[in-house]
């Protein structure tokens, strides 16, 4: 008989595919197109430079600690001229690198550089420089004057350091570089608070150092404690005048004291993810889960603030930043370990004199800090400098926080309305001032509208093996486009499930233009394209190339009056559904454009692509010429309503990973008979085409109150779908959806019903209909 067989309990494993996991001696820097990097480097330290799409050209310069520059200290015996580098760090967006220049005392003067890659510069293509003094490195990626015709685009480039010895973790050197040159570095060590004053204008930034570190911040009047009045902030009126669970960059912005006197405002915020609803922990709560004089918050809250003069307290509300905390369907408070990443940090604005507290939070009975407490830092900035409203957005899980931006028609739009919301890296109009969305939405059903949609990824695919790229990794049958033809397609991950659904453009025999929704998209091309050896370039041109649409009945009217094209294109008179043209405003030394007769609307309709340069003289050409037609700014909201009525789909509504495109209602996008190449998911698209589970449906609902994204649908008792989308058609004159429903219930006539409060104990009686409500055959985008 075998002697038994024993074996210890197996460890957590933990995977963060969100988050680089680097040798300690690795340091990762991505230096965005068109913009630079300053890094300090050492004797001994290896580099490595990576041209992530590919064709990107690039500078580097080497600088010893008394500024002076000498290419010797990258190994390469002499620098040339700068062609790009001093362009950029004199731009508007290089306020931080010029900062650290002047803190290191660098004069660009003298500049010398290499010169890295270039157009024929294969994606993933490296170089490397092994470091032979101690000094700061200079890297710059100069931007192309991108036109609309052509896809000469600027894209990123990677900076990876091998340090021979590991930098020490002090307090300035695991930091990303300051927004600007400090007034105060307030390091709060693991597990304890301090205090500290900030004048009405100042700026704080509560840095996470290691990532997955909660953080406390309250604040009072500095003027009303001179007079013995404790106005703290409040997060119970900050909730009820905000109407959110924590303030955020935007219009709700502020955090209120209890006598509802605005106290900050959050301008800036890269992790997303806050709480707050309980208090700063406290004595009794590790009391009563048996650990008796563990350090908590607020204590250590007291202790920091004692020298001011300000009451102790059993708990001590506050601002819970980085704090992974929500209320659940059952409407308890559940948490979990902060969303934060190392050097995340939320930027607030002092609204009066401030006495601050900040704590690092001890907990480590659970997973909120990672089970491991770290540091938090503080810097403090003048209330001289100007810091733009933003949060982080990321391409990819793994990608680097971009703070969101204007589009290169923001500071047009902006004369119209304040009301900008987060879309996608970018700041878009919700709605605008005098127009509720309700008038924008019949100017665009019966005159003609114009709204921003810059943000969507662009992304020029080129080379020999272009069209060989796309035809295998969408839907669509790219053989058959010829140039100056957009179609609409779907991608497709193996398992039929979808990625993203935009149009391509083709410009030339191997040159296309990709534009969709999601940077995933040109990830995964690239991705492919080296999978296959298909030589094929994909880069981006999202922040080079911005758009406008113009749509209504009016549209083609209005653009024939200020649009040129050469006698070898389409006039916008005769340019056809889904046809673009390369075009110039008012004459043929005009402005550059492309423009397409594409929508998101429903109704006849063209978007027009320029570079940001140009942005607002093609705004000002369109605006003018369409005041005779009624023209009117739209925003989201508006554009929701006439997407929903024309049965156009939307990214996380309609369709996300687990979705294909028969489910998501655009089945028309795979042509499975005629299109005879093999194409990612072809062969889990037939499978799921034969025995379909799911299907897109129109409902009307026999009731005036609003349904929404994630109502339930049901017949009797059974759910047998939900809502994606839905509103008070204005047109209709009835509550609409769209729901997503299993097939056998998806008939046109069946009656279903939408579960609102517990789903059970209210129903709206509902009807399957024709798909889409508004125009079905598509005759007006078609006129």
């Amino acid at each position: 008989m075998n002697a038994p067989q024993f074996f210890a309990p197996r460890p957590s494993r933990i995977l963060r595919p969100g988050e680089r996991a680097l040798p300690p001696n690795v340091e990762r820097y991505p230096v965005a197109g068109g913009g630079s990097l300053i890094v300090d480097v050492a004797a001994g330290d290896k580099l490595l430079i990576t041209d992530i799409e590919g064709g990107q050209y690039t500078e580097i310069a080497f600088c010893d600690p008394l500024g002076r520059f000498d290419a010797s200290g990258l190994g390469v015996a002499a620098g040339q001229e700068a062609e790009g580098l001093t362009g950029v760090l004199s731009g508007r967006d290089a306020v931080r690198s010029r900062a650290a220049l002047r803190r290191r005392n660098i004069d660009l003067a003298k500049v010398k550089v290499i010169g890295l890659f270039g157009a024929d510069s294969a994606a993933g293509a490296k170089a490397e420089f092994t470091m032979q003094a101690n000094g700061t490195v200079i890297i710059a990626v100069p931007p192309a004057d991108m036109s609309p015709e052509t896809q000469n685009t600027v894209t990123d480039v990677e900076l990876r350091i091998l340090r021979l010895t590991p930098r020490p973790k002090t307090t300035l050197s695991d930091l990303p570089e300051p927004l600007s040159d400090p007034l105060q570095d307030i390091r709060i060590r693991a597990a304890t608070a301090r205090a500290f004053v900030v004048k009405a204008g100042e700026y704080i930034q509560i840095i996470d150092v290691s990532g997955h570190q909660m953080t406390d911040f309250q604040c009072f009047s500095a003027a009303k404690l001179d007079k013995g009045i404790e106005n703290a902030l409040d997060a119970t009126v900050t909730r009820t005048l905000t109407g959110r669970a924590y303030p955020v960059p935007g219009l709700p912005s502020k955090a209120f004291g209890f006598d509802f006197e605005p106290m900050i405002e959050v301008v800036q915020d890269t992790c997303g993810r806050h709480d707050a609803f309980a208090t700063a922990c406290n004595p009794r709560y590790y009391d009563d889960v048996g650990y008796p004089g563990h350090a908590n918050c607020t204590e250590n809250f007291n202790f920091a603030l004692d020298p001011y003069g300000i009451a102790k307290r059993k708990g001590w509300e506050a601002l819970n930043f980085f704090y992974n905390t929500q209320m659940n369907h059952a409407n308890v408070i559940v948490s979990d370990e902060a969303w934060s990443r190392p050097g995340d940090y939320v930027l607030v604005k002092a609204l009066t004199d401030l006495v601050c507290v900040t704590s690092s939070c001890p907990d480590d009975i659970d997973p909120g800090n990672g089970w491991n407490p770290t540091d938090i830092h503080v810097r403090t900035y003048s209330a001289t400098e100007k810091f733009s409203r933003a949060v982080a957005y990321r391409m990819t899980p793994d990608a680097d926080p971009v703070m969101t931006k204007e589009t290169a028609f923001h500071s047009s739009l902006a004369n119209y309305t304040r009301n900008f919301v987060e879309y996608r890296g970018y700041w878009l109009p919700q709605r605008y001032h005098n127009e509720e969305p309700i008038e924008e939405y019949w100017a665009c059903r019966e005159k003609v509208v114009v709204l921003d949609l810059s943000p969507l990824r662009k992304f020029e695919v080129t080379g020999p093996d272009a069209e060989a790229l796309l035809q295998y990794c969408l839907t669509r049958d790219i053989k058959k486009l010829s140039t100056g033809q957009v179609v609409y397609s779907a991608m497709c991950y193996e398992n039929g499930g979808m990625i993203d659904d935009g149009t391509v453009f083709r410009l030339g025999q191997n040159l296309f233009r990709w534009i969709g929704g999601d940077d995933y998209s040109g990830i995964w091309l690239r991705e492919q394209a080296e999978k296959m050896g298909y030589k094929a370039w994909v880069r981006s041109s999202t922040d080079h190339l911005h758009n406008i649409a113009v749509q209504g009945p009016l549209s083609r009217d209005l653009l024939k009056e200020i649009i040129w094209t050469s006698p070898t294109q389409s006039s916008i008179g005769e340019l056809e559904w889904f046809r673009f043209a390369v075009a110039r405003i008012g004459h043929f030394e005009g402005i550059p454009i492309v423009v397409s007769r594409t929508g998101y609307t429903g109704e006849l309709g063209y978007e027009i692509f320029c570079h940001p340069k140009h942005a607002a003289q093609v705004f000002d050409a369109v605006w003018a010429a369409g005041q005779k037609y009624g023209l009117k700014p739209m925003g989201l909201e508006a554009l929701d309503m006439v997407r929903i009525e024309a049965g156009l789909i939307f990214a996380n509504y309609e369709f996300n990973s687990e979705t294909d495109p028969f489910e998501a209602g655009i089945g028309f996008t795979v042509p499975l008979k005629t299109k005879t190449d093999d194409f990612i998911g072809r062969e889990a698209l037939q499978q799921r085409k034969d025995h379909p589970r799911r299907k897109l449906v129109g409902l009307e609902i026999d009731a005036n109150e609003a349904v929404g994204h994630g109502d339930c649908v049901h017949i009797g008792r059974a759910q047998i779908g939900v809502v994606t989308s839905g509103l008070r058609s204005p047109l209709l004159g009835k509550s609409i959806a769209l729901a997503r429903v299993d097939a056998l219930n998806s008939k046109t006539g069946t009656d279903v019903e939408i579960g609102k409060a517990d789903g059970f104990a209210k129903r709206l009686p509902a009807k399957v209909v024709r798909f889409a409500h508004y125009d079905p055959e598509k005759t007006r985008p078609r006129s």
